[in-house]
């Protein structure tokens, strides 16, 4: 509660000021020490990094990453050539169940890069970007998860989800949810954009950043980052 009462006084950038002194030297706390994107900035000019994880099943703890893909967006422009997608080796093997979902096998993991390298990276681009996911506490949950076991540190990631930005539309204009309705597939077929190949970690992320530029186009007005944001 005092956390609480302390971050709405002097706003996230405590927080993230509070986490990179406890942060050891590396990856984890350069990515701290660079300032997040200011809230009250348009977000039609904010730098942002859309990124999709495929895993081994849902719970951080239990499970693993198996691919990472991302790619950065710098106002309304997305930047292909940002574009990285990294499969991971696993401790475990990869079970039927999530292999027939993503299409990653045994053997494609046994040559795929360690956790350590593409979670680096990740981080090196991702600071001082915002970043967009569909449902994003399965990202922010498993980055966060992997900055704990690799660091020892914790991570502050400011993020829009499009999927909360669907379902607030969704409120205001009083219609009731139906079955799938909020899955990425659907959201893009309502704003009529291409089609593309589901669970592939990239292809998820390029979807990802195209249906928030969609998204929002249904605002008259220059619309402000803090109306998306949100912080874990």
């Amino acid at each position: 509660m005092l956390l609480e009462c302390v971050e709405r006084c002097f706003g996230h950038d405590f927080r993230r000021r509070r986490l990179l002194a406890r942060a050891p030297a590396g990856p984890l706390r350069d990515y701290l020490a660079t300032p997040f994107p200011a809230p009250d900035a348009p977000s039609r000019e904010t730098a942002y990094l859309a990124l999709d994880l495929e895993t081994t099943g849902a719970d951080p703890a239990r499970n693993e990453i198996v691919s990472f893909g991302w790619v950065c967006m710098d106002g309304e422009r997305i930047d292909l050539g940002s574009a990285r997608h990294y499969i991971v080796r696993l401790r475990g093997a990869v079970s039927d169940a999530s292999a027939v979902i993503h299409g990653i096998t045994d053997d494609q993991c046994q040559t795929g890069c360690h956790l350590e390298s593409a979670l680096a990276e990740l981080l090196a681009t991702l600071a001082g970007r915002v970043m967009i996911a569909h449902r994003a506490e399965t990202e922010r949950g498993f980055v966060g998860h992997a900055c704990e076991a690799i660091y020892g540190g914790r991570i502050l990631i400011p993020t829009v989800d499009t999927l909360r930005i669907a379902i607030r539309a969704k409120a205001r204009q009083n219609r009731p949810l139906q079955r799938g309705d909020l899955r990425l597939s659907a959201l893009r077929q309502k704003y009529r954009l291409p089609r593309y190949r589901a669970h592939n970690a990239l292809s998820d992320a390029l979807s990802t950043a195209e249906l928030f530029l969609a998204q929002q186009t249904e605002s008259v007005e220059t619309t402000l980052l803090k109306n998306w944001l949100t912080f874990r």
